[in-house]
């Protein structure tokens, strides 16, 4: 509770020196109006209403709009359910698709055959082909990585972790496959593979893991002796790191680099401080941001904004914990979050410094307005779309790009309105 303690010193402060300028001293959001400062852009009850937040701004941010003009464009159609987007050094794309296809993506939209040579993929439920990153040489290399549900005799499936060498042409290819990663124990459901894949700026990759969803598993979410429910780091050939926070401790697993996570579907490293965020789906209530530490419990499922789908409380039915992280945000309702962005390019001046979270459930992207690793105001895009948002990124021409999770699912780019 240590970063708790900190954040509640900081907005008593905050609120101090408010009161001291007097009205219309203190300062709002850039974009927000004078008068909705404080209004929250979230208006609908909360589901776990007598759950209250560890401090003021965790929840229900006010309406800070850019006021940028915006359109939404095409990029490529006909993809079925996709699920990542990770940009080649030439501009192209590389889209994965749920049922298990790997597609790449021309500057005209054109979809290239599915990319054979991949380990055969359980795409029942959520399961499917999942996250997608490239190697940081792969300029030299040539190696992709890809997350997937893995399925098993007797029904039993994981997320699993392989890379390979990319060979392009008319008929590209992965040559070289190693399956690198294996979440363990193996759980049968079909549900919470989490999947979202994130290089590290020392070249280490963070995979995310889901606790399976069911019971057995949600139970394992806080235990060092099991992959389920974490964000595990992994060197690029899958060995462990030998700084990983859990390395030599007994009954500890050593790739485990932080715990108590429920089912993370979007991670992003900060692009000043190179910390790991992720934003992960709550229950009924209490999706999540948070800033990832090594070694730290984030919680799930001893303390939660949320409750049961029945509507009963989770365990003791509380929200805060010692020992346990406090996240940054959170959602309720939720949004159910899947893909985000830091915005750092030129084409959005005034989305410099904005996070960007895609919203299955919202059908829209929250742009949260940031301050240091607070949430002072959120906007939201794209809902005239109505079309559920499974990942965002920015390409590396300053163009926001999403993935439109549908059977007919497109990809899109954001770009300023002509």
């Amino acid at each position: 509770m240590e970063k708790s303690m900190r954040r509640l010193m900081f907005t008593a402060l905050a609120a101090g020196l408010a009161a001291a300028c007097g009205p219309g001293d203190a300062q709002t959001p850039a974009g927000a109006g004078a008068g909705d400062a404080k209004a929250p852009l979230e208006t609908r009850p909360a589901n776990a209403d007598f759950l209250k937040p560890a401090f003021e701004g965790q929840t229900r941010a006010p309406l800070v709009s850019a006021d940028v003009a915006y359109e939404a464009v095409t990029v490529a159609q006909g993809l079925e359910k996709p699920w990542a987007i990770a940009f080649l050094p030439d501009g192209r794309m590389l889209v994965s698709e749920k049922p298990g296809r790997l597609r790449i993506v021309g500057a005209d939209g054109k979809l290239s055959p599915p990319v054979t040579g991949l380990p055969n993929v359980d795409n029942r439920n959520q399961g499917g082909l999942l996250g997608l990153a490239l190697d940081p040489a792969f300029e030299s290399n040539r190696l992709i990585y890809w997350a997937y549900a893995e399925g098993h005799e007797g029904g039993t499936t994981n997320t699993a972790v392989a890379r390979g060498r990319l060979v392009d042409g008319p008929d590209p290819r992965v040559e070289a496959v190693q399956v690198i990663y294996r979440q363990a124990p193996q759980m049968a459901s079909t549900l919470h593979y989490g999947g979202r894949l994130v290089f590290a700026r020392d070249g280490t990759l963070f995979v995310t893991l889901g606790e399976r969803s069911i019971l057995p598993g949600r139970m394992q979410a806080q235990d060092l002796g099991s992959a389920l429910g974490k964000i595990v780091r992994i060197n690029s050939d899958g060995s462990i790191p030998e700084d990983n926070p859990f390395v030599g401790r007994e009954g500890a697993r050593p790739e485990i680099y932080a715990s108590g996570v429920r089912n993370v579907q979007a991670a992003a490293l900060h692009p000043e401080t190179g910390k790991l965020w992720e934003v992960e789906h709550g229950p009924r209530g209490g999706d999540e941001i948070n800033v990832i530490e090594a070694g730290k419990d984030y919680g799930w499922p001893t303390v939660v904004y949320g409750l049961e789908y029945s509507g009963q409380k989770i365990g003791e039915g509380i929200a805060q914990k010692a020992g346990m992280e406090q996240p940054i945000y959170y959602w309720d309702p939720v949004i159910a979050p899947s893909g985000m962005a830091f915005y750092q390019a030129d084409l959005f001046p005034q989305w410099k410094g904005s996070l960007l979270v895609g919203a299955l459930g919202g059908k829209h992207v929250a742009r949260l307005t940031l301050d240091g690793e607070r949430v002072v105001g959120e906007e939201r895009l794209l809902g005239e779309l109505n079309e559920r948002i499974r990942d965002v990124v920015v390409g590396p021409d300053g163009v926001v790009y999403v993935a439109t999770d549908n059977a007919q699912g497109r990809v899109l780019k954001i770009v300023p309105k002509s």
